[in-house]
Order: C-alpha cells, then structure tokens, then sequence
C-alpha cells in the first residue's frame, strides 16, 4: 500500500446531491477504514507475534520516534489554523501528552520521554534516537507529509486525519499483551508509553470524532473525510513498508 496523491485533490461534484449519512451510518464508514490500519501489516504482526529479532524492534523504535516528535508539531498546526477557541483549548492537551508539561506542581514527562525510554529498555542510547541517525528516507518522507497535510489542509481536515486514533487502543493493548511474554529482555517499564496512550487514545476520540461528524455534514464532505482518513492510513502503512524494507519481515 502506497500513499496516493488523490487523496489531497479535492472530492469535486462527484457526490453532489446524494444523501449525507447520518451521524451513525458516517461513524460506521469512518470506522470500517480500520480494515487498512497497519496493525494488519506484516511488519506490525511480526513485532507483535514475537518473530521480530532485537534489531528489527530496535529499528521500529528508532524510526517511530520521527513519528512521535511530529505529533505536536501536527497538532500545533492544527491549532494554528483553528479560530475556535473551545476546540483549540481542548486540542492543546495533545501537546502537553507528547511534549510533557510543569505547571502548578504537577508535572509529565510526557509521551515522548517515555518513548525515549522505551528506546533504553530495548537496547538504544537517547543520542542516537534522538540525533535521527536510524530514520530510513521512507519514513521521514511520509512522516514530513502528514505534517505538511496538517500545516496546509483546513483544521478539520486536520483534525479528521487523526482519527486514525480510533484503531489505536487495540494495537497498544496487542504489544502489552505479547511483548512482555516475547520479549522478556525488553524492561517493563520501557512499555509505559503503551500503557498510557490506551486511555489517552480514546480520549482523543471522543473530540476529534465529535469534531469531524458535526463538520462533515453533507454526503460530498463525507466522502472527502474518508479520503482523508485514508490518507493517514496511508502514511501509517507506507512508515510499515520502509521498515520492512530496510529491516526485513521475519515470516
């Protein structure tokens, strides 16, 4: 699966005058794009199936973290674009959960600290994690476009293209569930980042889902949020086949 330059060309007419779904059946069609999510991806299944070797998970880790430090960049774009400012008070919290936070005395380390150290629990220095030296010119490629995407779209566009959130839970609770057993080597506490992104996950959910179905209101806006989404989806799959690529897939 490759990412399609279609997906940033407008939906047109092509749908004009067909009914909108309702926000149920809308909501079902958003979620009936997770049979796309790399969950299903051979890299993932190896990762989460114990076939992977230390390098091939140490890999994921590296080139993911590109992934993790644009988040929010993403979502300051977002922002940057939103003049609603309920929305943008409630968005800001996705920063503080990537970046961290001290205010008042209470303080995160945020999820980007804990991939960090996920990085340590499988064996890699913060230096060369964070120096990028491991990110393969695919990954760094789809990740600079969905920023890009983000920058340039209209918010709700932006905001639409993270609902890949919605498939998210599930593929923190198979690596909770596998790798301890699989990877015994990998310290517990380097698994944090999983663990917190469950709920976090769903959280964010809830905004951005009720975000998109109260924007996307007629059947040609439908269609392009599911384009969008697809999009993402895209990214997502298309990281998968760079580190494939690079690191190979254990069968």
């Amino acid at each position: 699966m490759t990412m399609r330059a279609d997906m940033l060309k407008p939906v047109g007419s092509a749908h004009d005058g067909e009914p909108a779904w309702d926000r149920t059946a809308f909501e079902a069609q958003l979620r009936e794009r997770g049979k796309s999510y790399h969950i299903h991806h051979p890299f993932n299944v190896m990762l989460n199936t114990g076939r992977a070797t230390p390098e091939q998970i140490r890999g994921w880790v590296a080139n993911r973290f590109y992934y993790q430090i644009a988040i929010p960049v993403k979502d300051a774009a977002v922002m940057a674009n939103c003049p609603d400012r309920a929305v943008r008070r409630g968005w800001v919290q996705r920063i503080l959960d990537h970046d961290g936070f001290e205010l008042g005395g209470i303080s995160d380390a945020g999820g980007i600290e804990a991939w960090l150290r996920l990085a340590e629990a499988v064996g890699l220095s913060r230096d060369e994690v964070e120096d990028l030296r491991h990110v393969v010119p695919g990954v760094r490629f789809a990740v600079d476009a969905y920023v890009s995407f983000a920058r340039k779209a209209p918010w709700q566009e932006a905001v639409c293209s993270s609902l890949t959130e919605l498939f998210a839970p599930e593929i923190h609770k198979q690596r909770l569930a596998t790798w301890p057993e699989h990877y015994p080597w990998i310290d517990s506490e380097g698994l944090t980042y999983f663990r917190n992104r469950v709920s976090q996950a769903r959280r964010d959910v809830e905004q951005g889902l009720s975000i998109t179905l109260d924007h996307f209101t007629t059947r040609a806006l439908q269609e392009r949020a599911l384009q969008v989404l697809q999009f993402k989806l895209d990214i997502l799959w298309s990281m998968n086949d760079a580190m494939a690529t690079r690191y190979g897939v254990n069968t």
